[in-house]
């Protein structure tokens, strides 16, 4: 299938063609998709899903540039795009902007609104990328389909703020957060916290803080964490090129992030090398299976489990990492997206016998 490499900053009309030919090409029926994408990819014992597979075809097809390979503000913006272009325009009942601990912020409101629970969700990105847009359709998938409030939080990036800027300004929004749950429609009792890579490190963190400082936090989501800044795993070695995100990707943010010649066992940047107080709230820690960081993902669950977390670890065999992010396009994505979404909604929102 011929590929034209797009330029980061596109016309929407453009984006709107490359939107429609993604979704039409990952709505192929699966033998089309296959014949299309080729021989199986089998890794670890692991099938990748002949959509992502189909999909990244068409990036090195198209020779499409990994953020971690153009300047800093083309990198944000190429996220932002590819964000956009396979999440796509998810419903949702209400958005408002809003401030949180002195950061902007997003609060998703489902069309069947459940009174009480509320997620603190924070993006992922390196520590480098992404924001409330690059997140927009993911939010709004999780609100709607969980029925429970979602509030995005835009936390300070590197290398302008480095650690632990990020860490603390996670810290700050949750903490208004429950300070100010009358103002979010929210009980302050029921406030979790998730996120997806960087924002999975930065809600670790503040699951283990709430339970330190006595806050209540009820549940954590972690979507493929980032735990350990000292980490060589296998699936790092196995996964480090070919499926999204690049050993390159995860070098930079090591670079930028840490303020240079710090332990980088301090457990506010590796929650893994925390020590891990009493009281740490129920954690539900999703891994991709074609992903570098899944190995220091399921080391973490299993680091909680010993300390007597109630966990549920969930691989997603056929998936790579940022298919959070994949609402708009395919089915396999959708399909983990969906369980996660019912999840959150299992563990916040009362069950009726």
């Amino acid at each position: 299938m011929p590929a034209v490499r797009l330029p980061t900053h596109v016309p929407n009309t453009v984006m709107r063609a490359e939107t429609a030919l993604l979704r039409a090409t990952m709505g192929l029926p699966e033998p089309v998709q296959r014949r299309l994408a080729g021989r199986p990819v089998v890794v670890d014992g692991q099938t990748l899903a002949t959509d992502l597979q189909l999909m990244l075809r068409l990036q090195r097809l198209a020779r499409e540039a990994g953020a971690e390979e153009l300047p800093l503000d083309r990198g944000r913006r190429s996220i932002v795009r590819h964000a956009t272009v396979s999440g796509g325009r998810q419903p949702i009942g209400a958005v408002r902007d809003l401030q949180a601990g002195g950061r902007p912020a997003r609060l998703y409101t489902p069309t069947r609104p459940t009174s009480g629970p509320l997620l603190l969700f924070l993006h992922g990105g390196g520590f480098m990328y992404g924001d409330l847009e690059s997140h927009d359709a993911a939010c709004r998938f999780l609100a709607e389909q969980s029925d429970v409030r979602v509030l995005a939080v835009d936390y300070r990036l590197s290398p302008e703020h480095r650690f632990p800027a990020a860490y603390d300004d996670a810290q700050a929004a949750f903490r208004w957060a429950v300070d100010h749950a009358g103002d979010l429609d929210a009980d302050p009792e029921r406030i979790a916290v998730g996120g997806d890579s960087a924002g999975g490190n930065l809600a670790a963190g503040v699951a283990i803080e709430a339970a330190r400082s006595g806050l209540p936090c009820p549940w954590q989501l972690l979507i493929y964490p980032f735990v350990d800044a000292r980490a060589e795993t296998e699936s790092r070695r196995l996964f480090g090129a070919g499926f999204y995100l690049t050993s390159d990707f995860i070098d930079l943010s090591d670079a930028t992030y840490p303020e240079p010649g710090m332990d980088l066992r301090d457990p506010r940047l590796s929650p893994l090398h925390a020590d891990l107080p009493a009281g740490v709230a129920p954690a539900y820690v999703a891994t991709a299976g074609f992903d570098p960081l899944r190995d220091e993902g399921e080391t973490f669950a299993a680091k909680l489990r010993t300390a007597g977390v109630d966990v549920e670890l969930r691989r997603f065999e056929d998936q790579i990492h940022g298919f959070l992010n994949i609402v708009g396009v395919g089915r396999s994505s959708r399909a983990a997206n969906l369980e996660i979404a019912h999840t959150i909604r299992a563990q916040l929102v009362p069950q009726v016998p």
